[in-house]
């Protein structure tokens, strides 16, 4: 009882120390609503130096919450995209302040039209566990870009992480300009409680849907980035080999915790045989030991490693063949590394078909023509991304046009990701709403449209009392 107490009291802390966060921001921001393009370049220019200067102290804060996390995964995943991120915003921030004019149309003369790009006000982020520093960043410079301020909610998966970037943020920026809280669900259900002018979440597509529920008690407008089963389809004559390193790059990086990992791979009848051993040998190649090779990263946590053996075991159990690729043989206890597995003969009612995969297993499905691959990925919801290997422009235009999904890589995985000038998001149960991009900027600015009168008021010919040879006029002439 005294605990539960202490709790009770701890999260009623807690909740008040984020909401006198979230009002220091909000007066902070009544009281420059408008930063200049000098001054948002200047904002961005203060991450760099945090993570440069401390890739290492990054590095070895996402190995301790991993277990194991390659620092080679580290440095290209979290820090050189977004130190991309921060070179592609800060060159283009200034021409996207700048108001559009528009056209006015009959109505509206003579007058002038324009549309102002207005910051929305406080932006709240909510940061998963697979890529903290990344995907923490990368909102966090659309949002400073479009001149907003920022509360970051790190996962309590990563401790060690969200931490040391509390920290360093703290050194770069105050509180009432950009915040960064730690906890565990209570938080982060708090958190997702409060009025933002704009929320965006990254995670689960189950736990996307009570963010948007809290966030609709305020009205609040809401970015979801939600993952999904996101299939890679072989075309009928690309190179095996090529297809192999290609979807290894996607399936294997951070051990298959990437939101837009290929979860199934779609391949010609007749060739799967084909796959499986280039597949293998693409991954042999790549980690020729795993159990103590540096390069492979761990599984996060107990909870995943669990869920992931419960999936191996539940579609063995219904007849899946599975293929695991463990080049050394070794004995994976005590840790909680998983062999890649290519899971084959796989049905609808197996765990694994209906649930992400948010691992390193994949799915090998075989398809008779381009049209059942279409048909197989459009009776399932609607995927973060889309991969399609073929040289055939006519065909990869068939799935481009025929299919959905949050985004399309061609002939290669994972890598549309890192293109800053394209945006990315999800679309059904993948997400919804946009960042990266120019649709990163607009997210979370307000497109506020600006009507102009000058001293003539032609608006006097159309004053009652109607029915005029003015209005005849107007009428006739509006009407043609």
């Amino acid at each position: 009882m005294v605990a539960e107490v202490k709790s009770l009291h701890t999260h009623q802390e807690d909740v008040s120390r984020l909401r006198a966060l979230f009002d220091a921001q909000r007066a902070a921001f009544r009281a420059q609503p408008y930063p200049t393009a000098e001054q948002r370049i200047e904002h961005l220019d203060r991450i760099k130096p945090l993570l440069l200067d401390h890739m290492d102290e990054i590095a070895a804060a996402l190995k301790a919450d991993f277990g194991h996390r390659s620092e080679d995964e580290t440095k290209l995943a979290e820090i050189l995209t977004s130190l991309e991120g921060i070179k592609y915003y800060r060159k283009r921030v200034r021409k996207w302040m700048k108001p559009q004019k528009r056209g006015v149309g009959a109505m509206g003369f003579p007058g002038a039209a324009s549309v102002i790009y207005q910051p929305v006000g406080v932006v709240g982020v909510i940061v998963p566990w697979n890529y903290p520093v990344y995907l923490a960043v990368g909102p966090l410079i659309a949002a400073l870009a479009a001149g907003n301020r920022v509360m970051i909610k790190m996962s309590e998966f990563t401790p060690h992480t969200g931490e040391l970037f509390a920290k360093l943020i703290a050194k770069a920026f105050p509180e009432d300009h950009v915040a960064v809280v730690n906890g565990e669900v209570e938080m982060g259900a708090a958190f997702s409680k409060l009025p933002f002018d704009h929320l965006l979440f990254t995670g689960s597509t189950s736990v996307g849907r009570h963010i948007m529920r809290a966030a609709a008690e305020n009205l609040t407008p809401v970015t979801l980035e939600l993952g999904g089963k996101s299939p890679t389809i072989i075309g009928e004559d690309f190179a095996m080999k090529d297809a192999a390193e290609r979807i290894a790059f996607g399936k294997c990086f951070n051990a298959g915790q990437t939101c837009v990992a290929p979860d199934y791979v779609l391949c010609p009848t007749g060739r799967v045989d084909e796959f499986i051993d280039a597949f293998r040998k693409q991954v042999s190649e790549m980690y020729p030991t795993m159990r103590d090779n540096p390069d492979l990263t761990s599984v996060i946590n107990e909870r995943q490693y669990q869920r992931l053996k419960g999936y191996l075991q539940d579609a063995q159990e219904k007849g899946a063949r599975l293929v695991e690729i463990n080049p050394a043989n070794e004995d994976f206890s005590g840790t909680r590394k998983i062999p890649f597995t290519l899971v084959l003969n796989v049905t609808d009612d197996m765990k694994i078909a209906q649930d992400e995969i948010f691992g390193p297993l994949m799915i090998v499905q075989p398809y008779r023509s381009l049209d059942d691959a279409i048909d197989y990925v459009n009776d399932r919801p609607r995927p973060l991304a889309l991969y399609y290997l073929d040289w055939n422009s006519d065909r990869a235009n068939q799935v481009i046009t025929r299919t959905h999904s949050g985004g399309v890589c061609l002939n290669d995985t994972m890598s549309h990701v890192g293109i800053d000038d394209i945006p990315f998001g999800g679309i059904g149960e993948s997400g919804m709403g946009h960042y990266h991009g120019y649709e990163g900027f607009l997210t979370f600015t307000k497109a506020k449209g600006v009507f102009r009168k000058g001293r003539f008021n032609a608006t006097r010919n159309i004053l009652p009392p109607f029915g005029g040879r003015m209005h005849k006029f107007i009428y006739k002439f509006l009407l043609k």
